[in-house]
């Protein structure tokens, strides 16, 4: 017995001191946190969500449970950080060698340390300067001061709740769409995250269907429609369903009706909180809260905390506010079942965990895009970082054409052109490096293609940086500042496109479209692309859409891209007209949302009768042209659902012949000179002339004369200096306008007079017969003259008509009628004196012995181009006898 009892003591004293041992060896010698934790992960980029705790055994390692993420580089690894700035994340350290570069789908990881726990565990590419996503580690202040040799420990702040990560999570379409949700049954609310792999232009709608009805349906369905506004921003609202339609606004005949926000019934509201929301690798995400009870038994469904009740979903394109409708408003989510809508039931209170690692969409290029072309240069500016997608940035990033840090593509062998205005602390150059800064205070090399340190500006002063792709300019480059490191993005260098394929290529109003073209003998092929994401794109040629000839390119539900014309005489769809032009080489694509369609059609239409007929392109003429983009389109039947929900503030005057544009403005100061020029001459000193030479003649000595030759000098000098002030203004001479044709017409008749009277054949004596070339003289002068006249007010009124359909100046009408009321004055006044002449005529009982076109009066003995010198040619009275006429003394 006492040898056993012996042998269980050792038996008990050795258990002892193994338990001791291994107690002692559980304790990690380098915790330096304050307590066992839990804190989930930042998502910055590639999906990134867990959540990290010290691991359960209290070894030296962090356990990394329900893990996502979409593959990274081979650089990217776990990193050791005082903070998430750039510059405490590069003077970070590799955490764990763990590799990121494969997807990992809710995965639990064990990351082993060797030194205190860092202030910041970041997910990070060294390489590129790219934080994927962080967690702030709750560092006790104690052991703040024992820092590794890094220098990496500092006290951090306390875990706080992550946006994008919930309790449970339920796919509603198969690696496409999922909801996500944590209840706070205490408080009587749910927060839920919609998550969607869709574009920016669509809409993630989910809500409790009617309880009371006997299978699941969408109407009466209460749901919450999430998605982005044109400028980024997430949105949550509250709808109610009463129709398979979209949202009617109601009348006084006709209640609200269709997919409507709560808030446009009476007494209804949005019950619903936005609480976050974000875009990232393509994928939309919006987290919002709403009560269980919200107190609204009309339009919003009592959502039980512990019962399963049937949900409603679906996803589609959103609609953005116009001015009819000032809502975002869900289209027809089209397709099948179960793909962009269904139906299931849910229990709030049960635990849900059934969505397999991230959302993996197909484009997950979500920044917005710009193609270079050689005709336009790129306005580089400056502006605070709002959605850089490229994390961790600087305050402020380089925008390019008013979008931030967008990726730009460009062509080899097109040039490229810069106009910097960012500021002179920004030096645009072009590298290799996608961190910019100057690689070289890094220690690292880089190929410069464009830019220095002088290739900076403001809007007052800008520089102009013009850069060349070649064959040997890589896929992708950066653009950057040469001062700051991580203010640009990418840059894509292919071969070949649009700007190679046609002449001519302008921006338009807002710099959101993009048109090209290429004139031919008798046709015109033309190309517009969208610079932002939409469901199509519309051309007009007009002042606006209103009375306009519309060009509309879509990608229809088949994936077939389409091309069609409209004629748009009114506001809603019923004055969109189909027409029936000859559109040839037709061709329309939509790329990451983004619309390009393509056409070639006469210049002038060869029929009558119909409007497009009308549709005439001259390209002597600016061309009017604006846009307009929308969420869909149909071929056939339209509706107000078509109406655009961004369009052009203005229209542009592309110049197809100089293959430049300009904005619309109003009548030009030179060309209105232009304009008063040529009255004064066509419309006062011309007339005058001729005037003075028929009706003056009764005045002594050659008064009339005088006054004839000073007119007409006069008239044809600002009639020259009138066509120069145009020609300089427009910065070019054409003559296939009506207008012009009449002005030149005009112009060659005034000015051969002068040539005429130099020309002028002599006088016959008192009592000769005037000689052939004297009567042919005077047939020609009087026509002539009279015919420039007639052509010269013509030119007005079509001048006034060119005017009034170049710049659509409101004063038009009224001016041309004022010229028509002066013309018809002048005629008025003529005629009464031609009425005076011929009575004054009729009483005269002697004449001279010849007539000429009525001239009976004349006298031309001064030189019509001297007319100082006196009798030069002595053709009447040459012995210096005064003629005398007499006249009877009784009637």
């Amino acid at each position: 017995m006492a040898a056993a009892a012996l042998r269980l003591a050792v038996i008990a004293v050795a258990v002892g001191a193994l338990v001791s041992s291994s107690s002692s060896a559980a304790v990690c010698p380098h915790a330096n946190h304050t307590a066992p934790f839990a804190a989930d992960f930042t998502m910055l980029q590639h999906q990134l969500r867990g959540t990290v705790r010290l691991a359960d055994d209290g070894s030296c390692a962090l356990r990394l449970t329900r893990f996502d993420l979409l593959a990274a580089s081979p650089s990217a690894r776990f990193w050791a950080a005082r903070g998430d700035s750039l510059a405490d994340l590069a003077a970070g350290r590799a955490f764990s060698p763990h590799p990121l570069n494969s997807t990992f789908r809710n995965a639990t990881l064990l990351l082993p340390f060797s030194a205190p726990l860092p202030p910041l565990l970041a997910l990070f590419d060294p390489d590129t300067s790219s934080d994927l996503g962080h967690v702030f580690l709750p560092v006790s202040a104690s052991a703040s001061n024992a820092t590794d040799d890094s220098g990496v420990a500092s006290p951090s702040p306390s875990p706080e709740p992550v946006p994008t990560m919930f309790d449970n999570c339920l796919p509603l379409a198969e690696n496409k769409y999922r909801l996500r949700w944590t209840l706070n049954a205490s408080a009587g609310t749910v927060e839920i995250g919609l998550e969607a792999a869709v574009g920016s232009e669509y809409y993630m709608a989910f809500g409790w269907a009617d309880p009371k009805a006997n299978s699941p349906a969408m109407i009466h369905s209460d749901v919450v429609v999430a998605g982005f506004t044109e400028e980024g921003m997430p949105f949550a609202e509250d709808y109610y369903i009463t129709d398979y339609s979209e949202c009617t606004l109601g009348t006084d005949e006709s209640p609200v009706s269709g997919v409507c926000p709560d808030k446009v019934y009476d007494e209804g509201k949005n019950d619903s909180m936005l609480v976050y929301g974000h875009r990232r690798d393509g994928v939309s995400f919006v987290r919002y809260q709403r009560k269980l009870d919200t107190g609204d038994t009309k339009y919003d469904v009592l959502v039980s905390a512990t019962e399963e009740m049937a949900v409603v979903w679906a996803i589609g394109k959103l609609r953005p506010p116009d001015t009819l409708r000032p809502h975002y408003l869900p289209q027809n989510h089209g397709g099948p079942r179960d793909t962009t809508y269904g139906f299931a039931r849910v229990n709030l209170s049960e635990t849900v965990d059934s969505c397999n690692g991230p959302l993996d969409a197909d484009n997950k290029e979500d920044q917005e895009r710009i193609i270079a072309d050689a005709k336009t240069p790129l306005v580089v500016t400056s502006a605070p970082a709002v959605r850089y997608p490229n994390p961790p940035n600087p305050d402020k990033v380089i925008y390019i054409n008013k979008k931030e840090a967008p990726l730009l593509k460009v062509e080899r062998g097109v040039p490229v052109k810069f106009s910097v205005q960012a500021g002179h602390d920004v030096a645009l150059y072009i590298t290799s490096d996608p961190i910019g800064g100057n690689a070289t205070l890094r220690n690292k090399t880089e190929v410069i293609y464009a830019g220095s340190r002088d290739a900076h500006g403001v809007p007052a002063t800008p520089t102009e940086l013009l850069w060349l792709p070649d064959r040997n300019t890589p896929d992708l480059v950066y653009y950057q500042s040469l001062y700051e490191p991580k203010m640009g993005w990418k840059v894509q260098v292919v071969d070949g496109g649009l700007s190679d394929m046609y002449n001519s290529s302008v921006l338009l109003d807002d710099q959101q479209v993009t048109l090209f073209w290429t004139l031919s003998h008798d046709s015109i092929s033309i190309a517009a692309r969208g610079e932002k994401k939409s469901g199509y794109l519309a051309v007009g040629f007009g002042s606006g859409m209103l009375n306009s000839y519309a060009y509309v390119g879509w990608v229809g539900n088949d994936g077939v891209g389409r091309v069609k014309s409209y004629w748009i005489d009114g506001k809603s769809a019923a004055g969109i007209h189909p027409t029936s032009e000859n559109l040839t080489y037709v061709r329309c694509r939509s790329e990451n949302g983004i619309i390009t369609f393509e056409f070639t059609r006469p210049l002038k239409p060869s029929c009558s009768g119909r409007v497009e007929c009308k549709n005439i392109i001259d390209p002597t003429t600016p061309l009017k042209v604006v846009w307009a983009m929308g969420a869909s389109w149909s071929g056939n039947s339209l509706t107000d659902s078509n109406m655009h929900s961004i369009t052009s503030s203005r229209p542009i005057r592309v110049l197809l012949l100089r293959g430049s544009a300009e904005a619309e403005q109003d009548l030009r100061p030179v060309l209105a000179v232009h304009g008063f020029m040529m009255f004064v001459a066509w419309g006062i000193l011309l007339p005058g002339g001729i005037l003075a030479a028929r009706y003056l003649k009764n005045l002594k000595g050659d008064g009339w004369y005088q006054i004839h030759v000073y007119l007409q000098y006069s008239g044809i000098a600002i009639m020259f200096l009138g066509v120069l002030f145009a020609a300089a203004e427009l910065r070019g001479f054409y003559v296939s306008s009506v207008h012009v044709k009449f002005g030149v017409t005009a112009l060659l008749l005034a000015g051969l007079q002068p040539l005429n009277a130099y020309f002028r054949p002599k006088r016959p004596a008192n009592g000769e017969a005037s000689s052939w070339n004297r009567v042919l003289w005077e047939y020609l002068h009087v026509i002539t003259g009279r015919s420039a006249i007639i052509v010269g007010i013509v030119a007005l009124f079509t001048g006034m008509k060119h005017l009034g359909h170049r710049y659509d100046s409101e004063n038009v009408e009224e001016l041309t009628w004022a010229l028509m009321l002066w013309v018809l004055s002048a005629i008025v006044i003529t005629l009464y004196l031609e009425y005076k002449e011929v009575k004054r005529r009729s009483g005269d009982t002697s004449s001279r012995g010849h007539w000429v076109l009525g001239n009976t009066e004349e006298d031309d003995s001064v030189d019509l181009l001297h007319p100082d010198s006196t009798d030069r040619n002595s053709e009447s009275s040459p012995s210096g006898v005064m003629e005398v006429q007499l006249e009877p003394l009784a009637r």
